[in-house]
């Protein structure tokens, strides 16, 4: 609640105006019954058609002035609550974009989408009927009591008896639903990441034919999310049932005891009528008060959630200046040891390597051996659990977060552009770079050629995810992308793949090439790619067993040997 009082700060006057005005609107509302009495008991009783043309003058009045003041009510309403789900959509995207991978991979994807949309826009909901009706109704049922109690003492009596067990139906429904829709915020989480995975993989499940498969996991979720709506709404639909006939009863009781006082005299019949009405009116207001409460459960439930990712602890933090350099290597790393959060083992266990300025370093191993979790520590993705990582000469945690994205530029084994153009997309490695760079950095990337021959060229518009360029073209223009930067250290995520080996050569040429003289590492399966490199190194179940020179590790290492011969004929050449 904390975090949406301080979205509400910049928007204090408006805030206060939509529940002033709506308890203005009330404050009209509760004279109608008054004057319908007196155009019963003066108007109709003695017969005065010119008392009861003026008492309708004042019911259309009153009725102007209420819908005057509902309409600025509402508006006001409205746009605190956009005002303030905006303020809070944007931190809570701001704090998501600080988070370290660690938090993201904890939390997940597809719930962090749905609190950024889908929870956000229940609290918008909430707040709105919040501050529209909240105050309003509880005013209108205590407001209709105590001009009951002005009217007849003794007949309010049923008003001050009813209005408790209304309260106690209502807050007690609030309070069984409101652990129930955060439950079913959680199944919608599973429903928006089962639909997620199976979007971003739709070609992996036709291609295997799981498609009955992935609709029958799709399906246990989807029906977990509706057998939990099912209950959670059949118990909110208690509300009304249980309110209307607690109310008519109430009514029931006082047309019986306002008789009675009719007869004694003591009760005229045009107040009899009033205070129906005013027992019609809290009808109608603590039914608005029900779904209210149930709009504000599932808000407060959607709130509880956005709270829980904005408290999230930045797992990372960077000094605000970069410290000196106290060695000459590039890349070094001592004894260090990783192991991801809820992670049953390490994913890399005692590395120790060092990369010199300029040299080219291959990592190599199988499926699961810690290539890309050991790459990844380079530009402080992750921290070691153990060990120590320098960079530059520096120790990771001592990089000013801007000068380490400046220094070290990587391509991830997913080519990801953005929906735009070539051009901005090349702009990502520096927004200042001008034409003559960016046809520079796609000549390295092998990708000038097909990019010269788009129609608009830099211009040529990217569809989001790449979706209208072949898996090659989005691999060299992601590498041209982090070419733009001129990094110090450049790091190839098995991000050649998809290219042929002629291309793939001529790449790692253009790289050799670059007058700035980085340090590559590229992450490879094939041997081919990285027979040239400075030094190799051979991961295995997280373990660095191997280090060196392409014909050191086949006389020395048997993982490197045992892959190299599985790409090429024993004692045959690689191309």
């Amino acid at each position: 609640m904390k975090d949406l009082l301080e979205h509400l700060r910049g928007h204090r006057l408006i805030s206060v105006l939509a529940p002033l005005f709506k308890l203005l609107e009330a404050l009209f509302d509760l004279f109608v019954p008054l004057v319908v009495a007196d155009i019963i008991n003066v108007g109709i009783g003695q017969g005065d058609s010119g008392y009861i043309l003026s008492c309708c003058g004042i019911l259309v009045a009153l009725a102007l002035v209420g819908l005057g003041c509902s309409v600025v009510a509402q508006y006001f309403a409205a746009k605190a609550s956009v005002h303030c789900a905006s303020g809070l959509r944007r931190t809570l995207f701001a704090h998501i974009q600080s988070l370290g991978f660690s938090e993201v991979d904890v939390i997940g994807g597809s719930t962090l989408i749905t609190r950024m949309t889908s929870d956000i826009n229940q609290v918008q909901n909430g707040l709105n009927m919040f501050l529209r009706l909240f105050m309003r109704s509880p005013f209108i049922v205590f407001g209709a009591a105590i001009m009951a109690f002005s009217l007849n003492r003794t007949v309010s009596v049923i008003f001050f008896l009813t209005i408790p067990v209304l309260f106690v139906i209502v807050f007690g429904l609030m309070a069984v639903t409101a652990p129930l829709y955060r439950r079913v915020q959680t199944g919608l989480d599973a429903v928006m990441g089962a639909t997620r995975e199976n979007l971003s993989g739709v070609r992996v499940v036709r291609a295997f034919a799981r498609e009955r498969e992935e609709q029958a996991r799709f399906a246990g979720f989807h029906d977990t999310l509706t057998r939990l709506q099912l209950f959670v709404g059949r118990i909110s639909a208690l509300m009304n049932p249980l309110t209307y006939v607690a109310v008519n009863l109430a009514i029931i009781a006082i047309l019986s005891l306002g008789a009675r006082q009719v007869d004694g005299g003591l009760l005229l019949s045009g107040d009899v009528i009033a205070l129906v009405n005013y027992m019609s009116q809290i009808l109608i207001e603590l039914v608005k008060l029900a779904q209210t409460v149930v709009l504000i459960s599932r808000s407060l439930a959607s709130l509880g959630r956005i709270t829980t990712v904005l408290h999230t602890p930045v797992g990372m933090t960077y000094p605000a200046a970069t410290a000196p350099a106290v060695s000459e290597a590039a890349v070094a790393f001592d004894q260090v040891h990783l192991t991801y959060a809820g992670a049953g083992g390490e994913s890399l266990s005692g590395v120790s390597f060092t990369a010199l300025p300029g040299q080219t370093v291959g990592v190599i191993g199988g499926t699961g051996s810690g290539k890309t979790s050991l790459v990844h520590l380079i530009p402080r993705f992750y921290d070691a659990t153990e060990g120590a990582v320098t960079i530059l000469g520096r120790p990771a945690a001592d990089w000013a977060q801007a000068d380490l994205r400046q220094a070290v530029g990587i391509v991830l084994q997913k080519a990801q552009l953005f929906a735009g153009t070539i051009r901005s997309n090349l702009l990502w490695g520096d927004k200042t770079a001008g034409d003559a760079a960016l046809w520079e950095a796609l000549e390295a990337a092998q990708a000038a050629e097909f990019v010269r021959a788009k129609p608009l060229g830099l211009d040529e518009p990217v569809e989001q995810g790449g979706r209208n360029l072949s898996g090659g073209q989005r691999q060299r223009l992601t590498i041209a992308r982090a070419l733009v930067r001129k990094p110090s250290i450049l790091i190839l995520d098995d991000s050649a793949s998809a290219l042929d080996f002629a291309t793939d050569a001529a790449l790692r040429k253009s790289l050799r090439a670059l007058p700035w003289h980085p340090t590559v590492f590229i992450v490879s399966q094939r041997t081919s790619s990285l027979r040239h490199a400075d030094r190799i190194l051979v991961l295995d179940d997280g373990r660095l067993v191997g280090q060196g020179t392409h014909a050191q590790l086949l006389e020395t290492c048997p993982v490197y040997r045992e892959i190299h011969e599985s790409q090429f004929e024993k004692g045959g050449a690689a191309g």
